[in-house]
């Protein structure tokens, strides 16, 4: 995403009841300082229906990460938009879609580097029919040409003091929380709107920039025209987005009712379609329907969703969530009812039990834990890929799906699946905790890894390695069981890889989901675990008995020493 140019239209087919089109050419274009280093800023810009989206990330030159952040930042904001929550106005969803990458942004330097080093700033422009929504945090800026005027709808969050406004008072991965500036406008036919960075604005001063967007410039044309004229001294990345709106678009209210929360649920009731057959039984807000002849399963938002906004606010995610993962093998198929009137979400059902059920009669063997561990971390790694974390990994959310040849699974109840890096205080199942969740940590890969963990070593065992936990208990995270005494078929290196999964220790555990797949697929290749506070016996058995030999050998060259001494005649 550094030196490029690029071109889009929206100009959708016409609709019946809509008197306009939405007719935007966008253009965009970034060069980088030096030939010889990529440019630190990213840009993309999307559009669909009568919606399109435009993103400039300008990644902050003194931190080691910033190109990172500006790529992840435009990545995010722009495919998370795409698929937002129908619920969530454009102000709510921008509000949403920065908090959370800001979060993981802070987070990962955090891990990575021990201090804020994914830093950027951000505009945003969304264009809805004949609106403008935007935001902005830092000094990249937003304008909008209209009738031979510009006028800046941004803010620049720089230090005021003299000779110090290059210097940033607000970026994107700098502190944990973060405070963006909203806009909204109604658009004109006509009006172009321009998102750039300040290698660009610092050069071409308000006057420049709105002569030649009265002329139409494209964002190649502009950002070329700032390079000839910088000077050496505030040469700098440049980008620039260029919104040519020729014709808004007229989208139609929406009169429809807000959806319902129903207060009870009945058998037999009829729901958007679905015949309500019975409750599952740990939940009265879950109910298996039929439709059309098949069955599904229809999740209803929690009743305190009626007076509470963000218990509301979280079932909206958790619907969005599921949805957007309806296309993995590793879920559940999940969709919205046609012309839903109820606030629910619709999953295929499968017949199958699950883990805890199958446990109750059996272990599992030493192939069929290898194949649900394979299993567990590729489908986190697959969430990884939105950002996200399971949350409550244990065996009452695996359904076991047993074929003649084979064992497969399924992962279930998407209600705990929170974003990377988010503090969740203790959500999720006390039991498979990763010791630090319960100091208020960061959910991450590793608290997963321990999960994942948990979850192997009670499939193998029937038990929990460290007894089991009660909610809002604090535990002490004492010796854990050996698990080759609880079931012998288990190999020492699969015990190994279960040790170094569940280590009280975050640093001595596995980091990323990949290291613990990569033993579970080469067990020649994994290395014993011993316990840190162990005897030196248990943490290197290999030295010890080497160190052993090598004592009883001096022994036995003092006591030959001491009868050569004594004049004893060896025979």
């Amino acid at each position: 995403m550094g030196r490029r140019g690029g071109r889009a239209h929206l100009n959708p087919a016409r609709r019946r009841g809509r008197t306009k089109d939405v007719k935007v050419n966008a253009t965009s274009f970034g060069c980088a300082r030096s030939e010889k280093e990529p440019s630190q800023d990213a840009f993309a810009v999307k559009a669909w229906g009568e919606t399109l989206i435009a993103v400039l990330a300008d990644g902050a030159g003194g931190a080691r990460a910033g190109r990172e952040a500006s790529v992840r930042i435009v990545e995010s904001l722009v495919n998370n938009y795409a698929v937002r929550p129908k619920s969530w106005s454009p102000p709510k969803a921008l509000v949403e879609f920065i908090r959370l990458v800001n979060q993981r942004l802070y987070q990962d330097s955090l891990i990575r580097y021990g201090s804020p080093e994914m830093i950027s700033t951000v505009s945003v422009a969304v264009i809805e029919g004949d609106k403008l929504y935007g935001l902005n945090v830092g000094d990249s800026r937003v304008y909008l040409s209209r009738a031979g005027n510009l006028r800046q709808l941004s803010n620049d969050h720089v230090r005021l003091e003299p000779g110090m406004r290059h210097v940033l008072d607000r970026a994107v991965g700098i502190a944990p929380e973060i405070e963006p500036h909203l806009f909204e406008i109604d658009l004109l036919d006509g009006d172009v709107a321009l998102l750039c960075s300040d290698g660009v604005s610092n050069v071409l001063d308000e006057e420049t920039l709105g002569a030649k967007l009265r002329a139409r410039w494209a964002a190649r044309a502009l950002v070329s025209s700032a390079r000839a004229k910088a000077t050496p001294e505030c040469l700098d990345d440049m980008s620039a987005v260029v919104l040519d709106i020729a014709q808004t678009g007229k989208l139609k209210s929406v009169s429809r009712l807000p959806l319902e929360i129903p207060a009870s649920l009945r058998k037999g009731e009829v729901v958007d379609g679905f015949t309500l057959i019975k409750p599952f039984q740990h939940s009265d807000r879950a109910w298996l329907a039929a439709h059309d002849g098949q069955r599904f399963v229809l999740k209803f938002a929690p009743l305190e969703a009626r007076e509470n906004d963000e218990v509301l606010n979280q079932f909206v995610k958790e619907t969005w969530n599921a949805t957007r993962l309806q296309a993995s093998e590793f879920f559940v198929k999940a969709f919205l009812p046609d012309n839903a009137t109820v606030r629910c979400y619709a999953m295929e059902f499968i017949e199958a039990p699950s883990l805890r059920m199958l446990l109750r009669s059996r272990p599992l063997a030493v192939d069929e834990a290898i194949a649900l561990g394979i299993f567990l971390l590729n489908a986190s790694q697959h969430l990884l890929r939105f950002d996200l974390v399971h949350g409550d990994l244990k065996p009452e959310n695996i359904l076991v799906l047993n074929s003649y040849a084979t064992i497969t699974f399924k992962l279930v109840d998407l209600g705990s699946t929170t974003e990377l890096f988010s503090v969740t205080s203790r959500a999720g199942t006390a039991s498979y905790l990763a010791p630090e969740r319960f100091r208020e940590a960061p959910v991450s890969e590793r608290t997963e890894v321990f999960a994942v963990g948990v979850t192997l070593f009670e499939a193998l065992t029937r038990s929990f390695p460290y007894g089991e936990i009660e909610r809002f208990q604090t535990p002490h995270f004492h010796e854990v069981k050996t698990v080759s005494r609880l079931n012998p078929n288990v190999p020492p290196w699969l015990e190994s890889v279960l040790l170094r999964a569940i280590s009280p220790d975050p640093e001595r555990r596995y980091q990323n989901y990949s290291e613990m797949l990569f033993d579970l697929g080469h067990p020649e290749r994994v290395q014993p675990f011993r316990p840190k506070n162990g005897s030196f016996l248990e943490r290197n058995p290999v030295a010890f008995y080497r160190a052993m030999c090598l004592l009883l050998l001096l022994v036995c060259l003092s006591l030959l020493a001491k009868l050569l001494a004594a004049g004893v005649k060896l025979p």
